[in-house]
């Protein structure tokens, strides 16, 4: 298995200067898509912890790891590299930054490789086990894991695990759930008392982001961006409408990170990209 991908790392590095084709349904996505996972998998498909070279972020060990459907290998996908090159090309704008809904470590690890200072969210007690060996692993002292939800006030709810796949596990209510089931009592806490000391936020919380999105104030948003995954039409329309209303800005993936102008501009599942939140004019995809 190679330790080093010269393909990779132009790919990461390439992406902030292609920021106007990164829609899931253009052209040069669709290529840069297969050529990564091809790249990927001959890092990351073994279970050996040796670290393998991963653009500016270093050296990095992931093991490879199954989570019913989808493996660790998912979690590279071309949506997340993207994500990644903006962590970096943004290393000197934020400091401190909360990333909830944690799963097993990568998004917290390259975060920390940025400089960040991160406080990372992950409910799934397996999930949550192999995130802290994924920490170790990568010498990452500047995260500080917590097994806990995020949601709209602090204590327990119920959170159900999809054993078919675990990566789509969420606070009960949430979604709809399909398959095997298993429900468990986590700890909760208060989205609002954690983003004030905070800058960006990397939320992928299965559902309840309407939630808490909804729970915000302009005034949240004077210190604060986040990129966001919406998960349903739903959700897409409350945060569009809420967004609207408290007069912060929202630029969708889908649109080639425009600005958020009408609802159909929304993502409205994982496969329209993500969604950038801010008060920004905006998005930073320069140093």
């Amino acid at each position: 298995m190679q330790n080093t991908s010269n393909i990779l790392d132009a790919i990461i590095f390439g992406l902030p200067t292609i920021k106007d084709h990164h829609c899931t349904t253009s052209a040069p996505y669709a290529l840069l898509k297969h050529i990564a996972r091809h790249e990927i998998t001959s890092l990351f498909s073994s279970s050996d912890t040796e670290a393998k070279s991963f653009g500016p972020f270093g050296t990095l060990a992931f093991p490879y790891h199954k989570m019913g459907a989808i493996d660790s290998l998912d979690l590279f996908g071309l949506d997340e590299l993207i994500i990644f090159s903006f962590y970096w090309i943004n290393r000197n704008r934020y400091r401190r930054v909360l990333d909830i809904g944690g799963n097993i470590g990568l998004h917290s690890i390259v975060m920390s490789r940025c400089g960040y200072e991160v406080k990372v969210f992950e409910p799934d007690y397996i999930h949550f086990k192999k995130l802290i060996e994924n920490l170790s692993l990568n010498k990452s002292t500047n995260v500080n894991p917590i097994q806990a939800a995020v949601s709209t006030k602090t204590g327990t709810a119920e959170f159900v695990r999809v054993l078919g796949n675990t990566t789509s596990s969420h606070l009960e209510g949430c979604k709809n759930p399909y398959g095997d089931l298993e429900k468990i009592t986590v700890n909760i806490e208060s989205f609002k008392d954690l983003i004030h000391s905070v800058d960006l936020i990397k939320m992928d919380v299965e559902g309840h982001e309407k939630d808490l999105i909804l729970s915000t104030t302009a005034e949240d948003w004077s210190h604060l961006d986040a990129i966001i995954e919406v998960g349903s039409k739903e959700n897409a329309k409350a945060i569009f409408d809420h967004l609207q209303k408290i007069h912060v800005n929202a630029f969708a993936q889908k649109k080639n990170w425009a600005k958020v102008s009408f609802l159909e501009d929304m993502p409205i599942s994982h496969k329209d990209g993500s969604l950038f939140i801010s008060t920004k004019n905006e998005m930073p995809w320069s140093a």
